[in-house]
């Protein structure tokens, strides 16, 4: 256990910290799954817009240090390539 005024407050900071990234990675995986979603249901219209709204997260989470930015950047690349796929 912390001992120390500074060991105490750097427990609740990263307590805080960990809470906010808990919920932009949870907004991250709901985004990519609307994503996936549309894509098996085959709607090209659909898994389009969800890319769309799925790709600002992505690249504001590892702006944010949530996830690393090449891991964001490849996710991205991996899903517009499936829609573009299911689209033509």
């Amino acid at each position: 256990m912390a001992n120390t005024t500074s060991a105490k407050k750097a427990t609740r900071k990263i307590a805080r910290r960990t809470e906010i990234n808990k919920a932009r990675r949870s907004r991250v995986r709901t985004f990519v799954r609307k994503v996936e979603e549309a894509l098996a249901s085959g709607d090209a219209a659909a898994a389009a817009a969800a890319l769309k709204a799925a790709q600002p997260e992505l690249m504001r989470a590892a702006t944010k240090g949530v996830v690393h930015a090449n891991t964001a950047s490849r996710k991205v690349s991996r899903l517009a390539h499936r829609v573009k796929a299911l689209s033509a």
